[in-house]
């Protein structure tokens, strides 16, 4: 939970006085719970804003547990009573205690309006919404001696309904000696539920997307991206304490076989049974993940586990492989900090030698894994599964010194991941700036054009750095809407649905939709003047511009924007796995986008 919110509840007991801040309070938890990560941090953030909001001196929320038939408490906040706890275990309470939950849903299924939210009094024997329960009365006269019994002068129940069903509800309380929560405080207070229940809709969304973006859908193991993201840390650990990485990769021999002969339905199924026992294998190792790669590769990735115990893994792995149904084993490769291989300070070079080690494995059906720095037989110094790395990566050599094309190989190894080349600003800003020139020498386009500056910064851009997509947004004056002006899409990626049709789709409704910038905090300081760079699967990155992002295939993005008398404008560039590290380029990117906005303006057309 952010300092800010918790700031924001230093004034519990005494509510906001004017509608505006009431007003304000609503768009703030808003906005706390839609920068949370998790569904308990969204809960947390609704507690603390809505204390504040209502001046209570705590909150709590509750989700109603259908299956024991329990509401159950996810989350107090504020003056806390004796055995109350800030997130409880096991703090749960019959739902026939709370009769209001049947005549909340009741109300809301019968009427189409939010269920309104409720006042109990320590004093109170009115029961409240559900006057007809026959036992309404009694649970009333223990709700009120429950507030004696923790020193507190009210509570206001609000329930919360999601999905058309009773999710839970928001309590809140005030000491004894504070003023009774009044009308106003149960409008407001049913407004908030309604926000509440926004908000946990959205990180449903925003985790949906996460999982979706970060889960192979055909096996449900982790998927490349995922493993991109673990290994960056891996090696941080690595480089800071020596702790040992160690990669296995691995390809599933024969799948191109069963497809053609028996369709591809049983070549999934083979992906499945294998992915199965990678998953058996990679509980033998804690805290390793296992992931498919895409097609018929698969990895595992493993910390903090010693090399010569990663190996035996994978004998095993090759062993269960040779028995399944229709399959002819794998070609397994391991790469570990823990053995002879070097300094490895990128997950590109780990990646090379792990695919080195598997490729000397397929070339020769070996039924065992191959180890990069554990030569067999006599005469092999340096380690030949080093040299086929490091011979295909033109930025690193064994003997230090950058190799060319001569030793690049024989030509018919298999795909070698990350780029080859880097990106470079200074040609960048002088390639994009003689178009610019050109343009305007020509006059391809009219001095006040402003759209069309910004396309020529982008599509120059974008070839040069081998991208796949960019687009030029615009936000009118006073606006917090932002729409697309212009884009072109050079390649479709695979996304991270499995449905190339559905990525084809996504790519091309895209420019038809519009941001709300008030959700998209990193987009909206960009196009007010600056610039940001997005990987997917980064540390601390934005969960919606992240998801936005992942959703549509895209592995990175760079973007720069500024204002100018027509309104605040937005280039963006997409990355894939070919394309140059665009987070190189953000700072020459900011500047030709500033020279773009700079002269006449005007706005684009309709």
């Amino acid at each position: 939970m952010s300092g800010e919110a918790d700031s924001a509840a230093d004034g519990a007991g005494r509510p906001p006085a004017t509608p505006d801040a009431r007003l304000r309070a609503v768009v703030e938890l808003a906005h706390d719970m839609a920068g949370a990560l998790t569904p308990l941090e969204a809960v947390r953030a609704a507690a603390v804003r809505a204390t504040a909001a209502l001046g209570a001196t705590m909150a709590a929320v509750s989700v109603w547990d259908r299956e024991s038939g329990r509401l159950r408490v996810l989350a107090n906040y504020g003056e806390l009573a004796a055995g109350e706890e800030e997130f409880p275990e096991d703090e749960s309470y019959p739902v026939a205690d709370f009769p209001e939950i049947v005549t909340y849903l009741d109300e809301h299924w019968t009427t189409g309006r939010l269920p309104r939210a409720w006042v109990q009094t320590a004093e109170d024997t009115d029961p409240g919404p559900a006057p007809d329960h026959p036992a309404a009365g009694a649970f009333c006269l223990q709700r009120a001696a429950g507030l004696r019994r923790r020193g507190r002068e009210c509570c206001l129940v609000a329930p919360i309904v999601l999905h058309g069903q009773a999710w839970g509800e928001l309590y809140l309380a005030r000491r004894a000696g504070l003023p009774v929560f009044d009308e106003a405080d149960v409008d407001y207070a049913t407004l908030l539920a309604a926000q509440i229940s926004a908000g946990l809709s959205q990180t449903e969304r925003l985790a949906d997307l996460r999982r979706l973006a970060f889960t192979d859908p055909l096996t449900g193991l982790a998927n490349r991206r995922a493993v991109d993201a673990r290994l960056e840390s891996a090696l941080q650990a690595h480089n800071r304490d020596n702790t040992v990485v160690s990669l296995v990769v691995c390809d599933v021999n024969g799948l191109k076989r069963v497809n053609d002969q028996l369709g591809h339905e049983m070549g999934d199924r083979l992906l499945e049974r294998f992915a199965h026992q990678l998953s058996l294998c990679a509980a033998k190792l804690p805290g390793s993940l296992a992931a498919r790669l895409g097609g018929d590769e698969f990895c595992l990735l493993v910390e903090g586990q010693k090399a010569d115990e990663v190996v035996a893994v994978a004998e095993d792995l090759c062993a269960r492989a040779l028995q399944l149904t229709e399959g002819e084993g794998v070609a397994c490769g391991v790469a570990s900090t823990g053995d002879s291989i070097g300094p490895v300070s990128t997950a590109d070079r780990l990646f090379r030698l792990a695919d080195a080690a598997q490729y000397r494995a397929k070339a020769s059906r070996a039924a065992h894994p191959v180890v990069a720095g554990r030569s067999h037989g006599p005469g092999f110094s340096p380690d030949p599964t080093v040299l086929l790395a490091d011979g295909t990566d033109p930025h690193h050599r064994a003997d230090g010194r950058r190799g060319g094309p001569g030793q690049r190989g024989n030509g018919d190894r298999r795909r070698v991941r990350g780029a080859g080349r880097s990106a470079d600003p200074g040609q960048l800003l002088t390639t994009v700036l003689a178009a610019l020139d050109q343009n305007e020498v020509h006059r391809t386009s009219h001095p006040a054009d402003t759209l069309a500056r910004l396309v020529t910064v982008a599509e120059t851009s974008a070839r040069l750095l081998d991208a796949v997509a960019w687009w030029v947004s615009y936000v009118p004056p006073g606006s917090h809407l932002m729409r697309t002006a212009q884009h072109a899409v050079y390649r479709m990626t695979s996304g991270p649905s499995s449905s190339g049709a559905a990525t084809q789709r996504a790519q091309i409704e895209a420019p038809d939709a519009v941001f709300d910038l008030r959700h998209y905090p990193l987009t909206r300081r960009a196009a007010r003047g600056g610039g940001f760079a997005l990987r997917a699967g980064a540390a601390g990155n934005d969960p919606s511009e992240e998801a936005v992002m992942v959703v549509s295939g895209y592995k990175g993005m760079v973007a720069a924007g500024g204002p100018n008398a027509a309104g605040g404008w937005l280039v963006e560039l997409f990355a894939d796995d070919t394309t140059l590290p665009l987070g190189q380029i953000a700072a020459a990117l900011r500047s030709l986008v500033a020279v773009a906005l700079s002269g006449p303006t005007s706005p684009p057309p309709d």
